[in-house]
């Protein structure tokens, strides 16, 4: 399996261009992925969770919700489905999500410190065609560089199949993996924002997450939808890093809607009155990234 989404480093570089006082909107420059020729996942495909390390039900809860939040369905907008909807812009139609099995790890069978090895093999679990399997990492797990990339997608190419890893950071790196809910390392040290569902490892998590889905069905192999070298691509969001909302700038999420009793920052809904905050999705028709709001 290869590894190819690093989602830190285009984090960082946003952040290191800000500038202290910062207040004018970057001018937006034309952005164009470019199609390398190669198969995309579409159709019907099942989101196998393999869970590694302590999550609570109500953390398990979250992701799930987040997953099952992007199928096709009538709910108000702004909502995690119209942001997955950006996706059938791609070619080839439509990518329904769906979960299929989830495998619990708790006993840490691989140690508390992982390598991308152990990540592979956490990921071949389960076998399946047409899936996605995601390894989920428990806070207390180390990762090797983790805080440089916060989660990864690959794939097999001879059997098919993608993979997907992200880490709960808040113990780890949270400025990194979950900003804007924590306070960057770098760059303008703006307010965080209120974690939507109260927890600022699982709310970055669901960023995260949502990256890493939209890069691997719009790249699954490494010769889809994608800007730069092949080795350190941009995708679908990792080319909008940073844009949450209109009026974004670099160490500026940008303008979202605000929960008036808990004031925690959200830009789409989801099932079980679940709210998120999502990154923006490059639009293959306009050649721009949309934020939901």
């Amino acid at each position: 399996m290869y590894p190819i989404y690093h989602f830190a480093t285009a984090l960082l570089l946003l952040l290191l261009v800000a500038k202290p006082g910062f207040g004018a909107l970057v001018e937006e420059q034309p952005l164009v992925l470019k199609y390398h020729n190669g198969a995309l996942l579409k159709g019907n495909i099942t989101v196998n969770l393999i869970w590694y390390g302590s999550f609570t039900p109500i953390q398990r809860s979250i992701i799930v919700d987040f997953i099952h939040s992007l199928a096709p369905r009538r709910s108000p907008l702004p909502s995690a489905s119209s942001w997955w909807k950006t996706t059938e812009k791609y070619r080839g139609g439509a990518t329904n999500l769906v979960v299929g099995r989830q495998i619990l790890h708790e006993a840490y069978s691989l140690g508390k410190s992982l390598r991308n090895r152990h990540l592979v093999a956490l990921a071949g679990k389960v076998n399946a065609l047409n899936a996605i399997n995601v390894v989920l990492t428990a806070s207390d797990v180390v990762v090797d560089g983790f805080c440089s990339r916060c989660g990864t997608h690959g794939s097999n190419r001879d059997k098919k199949t993608a993979y997907v890893w992200v880490g709960n950071s808040e113990v780890q790196c949270p400025g990194q993996c979950a900003w804007p809910f924590h306070q960057p390392i770098y760059g303008p040290q703006t307010p965080p924002l209120v974690a939507p569902n109260g927890d600022v490892g699982v709310d970055g998590m669901i960023i995260n997450i949502a990256t890493l889905l939209a890069g691997t069905v719009t790249n699954p192999y490494n010769n889809g939808y994608f800007q730069g070298p092949a080795s350190a691509p941009l995708e679908a969001v990792s080319a909008c890093t940073g844009v949450f909302g209109t009026g974004a700038y670099s160490g500026y999420p940008g303008r979202v809607l605000v929960d008036k009793a808990t004031g925690a920052s959200y830009n789409a809904v989801g099932v079980n009155g679940r709210r998120f905050l999502l990154p923006a999705m490059w639009d293959p028709q306009t050649s721009a990234c949309k934020p939901l709001v």
